[in-house]
């Protein structure tokens, strides 16, 4: 590995998009000369820049020490106390922001509610009050697997105010995945609903729930939202609905603050071998990044509507539906359903009718959508959107431009976003009204980073270089181990790089300091001795316009090492054929250069992804080389998707 050469990207966008003077004016952050004084604030003295966030947040007691690190270990605002919660509800109730929506509910059936400040404060303190009943106490770890309602995010900050962590469970995984991380993170106690809407049908959550249970004795408690109405199996002793709970308990409950480092929550990623990886994030440090972020990044004013598109089991949800938002005191947008339920324009009539100000969503969704056509937003009016977002993966430039004409108009900034659910929050993204956005860039770290691109001895590659993606520095919202297993938290994420945290991307830094994540180097294809990034190749399909998606993956080359095999799925009314594969072939061997040329094109009416709509390239690089797979398949959400793949096709 110490050998090993860096990255060959060879895909270029000069494209630059610069702020409206009007969005400027009234941005937060409004010149590249303010963007230029935070960053150097933060870039002479750190700690203190982090100490100035962490001050806007509300404090029972000051902290001794900012920052105790400890090579990998981090302690942010050590001997300081507050409660996440109190800081998301009860610091607002004091103004005006009592009064104001805090949580605009839809269902996809299309029932609606909203909870102002006051309102979500008194049902967080009701539950509050009913986990206190029913045993739970700070310290103790409570599953979360809920849809995507109301009552997930009171349960979240419920437990928070208790001091307890929340290990939320996406509720489209399997019984078997609830089960591993309910045993991993040995919880005692489960918050889940009869059922919740997905696509038009009912995912039944508490039949997972005991079917998991079975294999997890030491659950005492499981408390049952009645969302859909469905006869479910309670058993006596252990499960109670949450209307049965919550009966009698007082609208009042008294936060005890917690110590900074105090376990906030749990948050399970899926490891490419064995078993997923318990990220734990702790409260002082994680929510004084979540807020700082939230605010700039997206630029936030008081009536902004805000839409995160992330479900809650993931830590965009955590972070930019429910800590970051509501710590700003901001009105956020939920939805329970699928994007396209019943209508491709799901997303677009909502936006329209609750006048939605700031959307952020994944570029798979996007390219979902262009795949559609313009036609369905076209049918809405989008003119209240003043800001956009993208998170999740990198955004091929062509569906950035897609974004940026067809549903921000032309006039709203995009903030490409890059973070990790060990990052806790926003790393490298523009500030909206300060920074040229370039399609497909993330821009520039934001102030209080120092990330780099590098080679394995943590030497700075060459400007337009691949290497790899790092951090130089501790972060307050930086995960603080491993659940369980410190030594896999070293070897993972501190012994790559000397000195760094390393992230998994390979990235390049162009002319303008500018970085263009590659993903993850992983996925990074050695072709007779040239390490090619994927994302690079897949930007090049689908800048083609008969392509909507592409993923690409190395196969096993006798003569290169490595051979490149795409998986592309079509635009609507393009069909399939020798033709079209010569077509693509052409188009990324002009886009980037002839090694790039991919040797198999297969198409595919759909491609593997987990679900939160990440393409499972692991799975597609088995496919590819004629094996079966091994390891965690739990996130995937269709495996019809993968046993399609695997059928014979023409090539």
């Amino acid at each position: 590995m110490a050998n090993e050469p860096t990255i060959t990207t060879l895909l270029k966008e000069g494209r630059t998009f610069k702020p409206s003077a009007a969005f400027a004016k009234a941005a937060h952050v409004g010149s590249a000369k303010a963007w230029e004084a935070l960053r150097k604030a933060a870039a002479k003295d750190p700690v203190r820049f982090w100490e100035a966030r962490a001050r806007e947040l509300r404090w029972e007691k000051p902290w001794s020490k900012a920052l105790d690190w400890k090579f990998p270990f981090a302690k942010w605002f050590v001997g300081g106390k507050l409660n996440a919660s109190v800081n998301c509800l009860d610091r607002h109730l004091d103004g005006p922001r009592a009064n104001k929506a805090a949580l605009i509910w839809e269902g996809e059936p299309g029932d609606t509610r909203t909870l102002t400040y006051r309102q979500l404060h008194r049902e967080v303190c009701v539950f509050a009050n009913a986990l206190t009943a029913l045993g739970v106490k700070a310290g103790d770890r409570v599953a979360v697997y809920m849809p995507m309602v109301p009552e997930a995010a009171v349960a979240m900050l419920a437990i928070a105010r208790l001091g307890a962590a929340h290990s939320v469970v996406f509720a489209g995984f399997s019984s078997e995945a609830l089960r591993d991380r309910i045993l991993d993170a040995d919880a005692r106690f489960v918050v889940t609903a009869d059922g919740g809407w997905r696509k038009g049908a009912v995912v039944p959550l508490k039949a997972a729930v005991d079917e998991a249970l079975a294999q997890c004795p030491a659950v005492q408690k499981v408390v049952v939202l009645r969302r859909t109405g469905q006869g479910v199996s309670m058993k006596e002793g252990r499960d109670v609905w949450w209307h049965d709970a919550a009966a009698g308990m007082p609208a009042r409950h008294r936060a005890a603050a917690h110590d900074a480092e105090n376990p906030l929550f749990i948050l399970y990623t899926s490891g490419s071998t064995g078993k997923p990886k318990g990220v734990l994030h702790t409260t002082g440090g994680y929510l004084t990044h979540a807020a700082y972020t939230c605010r700039l990044v997206f630029d936030l004013k008081e009536d902004d509507v805000f839409w995160c598109t992330a479900d809650v089991g993931w830590v965009t949800g955590h972070s930019y539906v429910v800590y970051g938002p509501l710590a700003n005191g901001a009105t956020v947008l939920m939805y329970e359903g699928a994007p396209m339920t019943p209508g491709p324009d799901r997303f677009w009539e909502m936006i329209a009718r609750h006048r939605v100000t700031v959307f952020y969503t994944a570029p798979t969704a996007i390219r979902a959508f262009v795949r559609l056509g313009a036609g369905h937003p076209d049918r809405h009016d989008l003119s209240s959107l003043r800001l956009l977002g993208t998170v999740g993966e990198p955004i091929n430039p062509e569906a950035w431009l897609w974004y940026h004409k067809t549903i921000g108009g032309g006039r709203c900034p995009i903030v490409d976003t890059w973070w990790q659910t060990e990052t806790g929050g926003i790393m490298i993204s523009p500030l909206p009204g300060a920074t040229p956005a370039k399609p497909g860039s993330a821009t520039k770290p934001l102030p209080g980073i120092e990330a780099a691109v590098v080679d394995r001895q943590g030497r700075p590659a060459a400007k337009g270089a691949g290497g790899l993606l790092v951090v130089r520095r501790p972060w307050p919202g930086m995960l603080r181990t491993i659940y369980g297993a410190p030594e896999r938290y070293r070897e993972q994420y501190f012994s790559q790089v000397p000195g760094c945290y390393f992230t998994g991307d390979g990235a390049r830094l162009d002319a303008d300091g500018y970085f263009w994540v590659l993903g993850r180097v992983d996925d990074v294809i050695n072709v007779a001795g040239h390490r090619l990034s994927t994302m690079e190749i897949e930007s090049a399909l689908v800048g083609h316009p008969k392509v909507a998606e592409a993923a690409v993956v190395g196969h096993p080359d006798d003569l290169k090492g490595q051979g490149i095999t795409a998986f592309v799925t079509l635009q609507s009314g393009a069909a399939a054929g020798p033709d079209v594969v010569d077509e693509l072939k052409g188009a990324v061997a002009k886009a980037i250069g002839a090694i790039a040329r991919p040797d198999r094109i297969r198409f595919a009416d759909a491609l593997p992804k987990t679900r939160s709509g990440k393409i499972m390239r692991r799975l597609l690089r088995d496919v590819a080389a004629g094996v079966e797979s091994k390891g965690d398949t739990t996130t995937l959400e269709d495996f019809s998707a993968l046993a399609r793949l695997r059928a014979p096709q023409e090539e």
